[in-house]
């Protein structure tokens, strides 16, 4: 799947778009080094993860493949918060966890060339992590449609009246009733899947609910590859023989790699350290979800908490920001072309984004520093729509951005949306 990622970023050239052309990029606190490659680099780095991502899919040179892709992966994601996914970060964890789980012991090239390796089992941690994971993006995206916007059906009652030309079942979305009914059956499903997935009397009923689901999503949302991720990664619910007895029905390819051979594999306890790792690793991923509740607001407003919280199509906001250079000499004022230093896609990104919107001023300061010898201060005025509502003042326009400091208090330069009569 990753290797059709790798070709479909090539193919539509975003590659270029995002990575090779813009000047400026919304790097993460903290990892502020990391900056693409020179020259061809991005695309000799994407064609090295698409080789990976082959390696991964044989079982060939397994743990190394698997440990170069985290790491390349991780380096694309990290390089931009504009092209922040949630499907990419879950791609980031999953490779992440692959590097630990033997997945190349059974059918592989590398179980083929190394037979002291070869096994039909594993540690039983290996299979749990992996629905662990999957079970949190599911829980975590249900929990976090618990808001009142959804429960209201926002913003599910503009995305279907957009896509009232979806076969058989479009002429329905204009109906008053089919927003609340995607709204509260998204909530339901995300909630209640997981179980439903683990209870084997329902399996069957819960993945092909989740499949037309994701089947759905597809076509009236852009979202990449990611309903074809989450219905291939549901299939780890099931029990863990279901696809070696479908390959055992092809007699000559069982004998070639030895599926039917005595497995003498012994499952040895897991190392207290790597216990320990586990359990944080699992801390983290139940926790970081819900940092966004040691901030007051509205998280889809002020933004603080949103990424890496699964909060997956909770939204439709849009805003319009003019930035504001003031000279702290002459006390004069220069509007600053929207599209100077960001792409199109960079800026309609930013626009609603408070964390963002600073970054970018801290950056126009320097550019005036270093290019023109002015001190100036930079200040936005931005008003945004958060799920059809009128539009709001998002920042405190008299606020000087570039002389913020980042941290993990509120920022009170962000102002408070008002609910109306909510």
């Amino acid at each position: 799947m990753m290797l059709i990622e790798v070709c479909r970023y090539v193919n539509f050239n975003w590659v270029e778009k995002y990575w090779i052309d813009p000047v400026f990029f919304f790097t993460y606190e903290g990892f502020h080094w990391v900056q693409p490659w020179d020259g061809n680099g991005m695309y000799l780095h994407f064609f090295a993860l698409g080789i990976l991502a082959i390696f991964i899919t044989l079982g060939l040179f397994y743990r190394f493949s698997t440990i170069a892709f985290f790491v390349g992966f991780s380096y694309i994601f990290l390089l931009d918060k504009a092209n922040y996914l949630n499907h990419f970060y879950l791609i980031m964890l999953f490779s992440f966890l692959l590097c630990f789980i033997p997945a190349h012991r059974y059918f592989s090239i590398d179980s083929r060339l190394n037979p002291k390796i070869h096994s039909s089992k594993i540690a039983r941690w290996c299979l749990w992590i992996l629905v662990f994971q999957l079970g949190v993006v599911y829980f975590y995206g249900g929990i976090a449609k618990i808001n009142p916007d959804w429960l209201n059906g926002e913003p599910m009652r503009k995305w279907i009246l957009d896509s009232a030309d979806f076969p058989i079942i479009g002429k329905y979305f204009t109906q008053s009733w089919a927003a609340y009914f995607f709204s509260y059956s998204g909530l339901l499903l995300d909630l209640l899947i997981v179980p439903f997935l683990l209870w084997k009397r329902t399996r069957i009923f819960a993945f092909i609910a989740i499949t037309l689901f994701h089947i759905i999503n597809s076509q009236i949302f852009s979202i990449g590859i990611f309903p074809w991720l989450a219905i291939a990664a549901t299939t780890i619910f099931f029990e863990p023989d279901w696809i070696r007895k479908r390959i055992n029905k092809f007699p000559s390819l069982t004998k070639k790699w030895h599926f039917a051979a005595p497995d003498n594999f012994q499952i040895t306890p897991i190392k207290s350290g790597f216990k320990f790792f586990l359990i944080l690793y699992i801390a983290v991923q139940l926790l970081v979800p819900f940092r966004h509740f040691l901030y007051p607001g509205n998280v889809n407003w002020t933004e603080e908490g949103h990424r890496f919280s699964w909060h997956m199509k909770l939204r439709d906001k849009v805003a319009k920001a003019k930035f504001v250079a003031t000279d702290l000499v002459t006390n004069e004022s220069y509007d600053i072309p929207k599209g100077k230093y960001l792409s199109k896609r960079q800026r309609r990104k930013m626009e609603n984004r408070p964390d963002m919107i600073r970054q970018y001023a801290m950056f126009l300061a320097k550019v005036y520093k270093i290019k023109e010898k002015k001190d100036v201060a930079i200040t936005v005025n931005v008003k945004a729509s958060l799920n059809n509502r009128p539009y709001q003042v998002l920042i405190d326009p008299t606020v000087d951005l570039s002389k913020t400091n980042y941290g993990l208090e509120r920022w009170d330069w962000i102002l408070p949306l008002d609910m109306g009569e909510e």
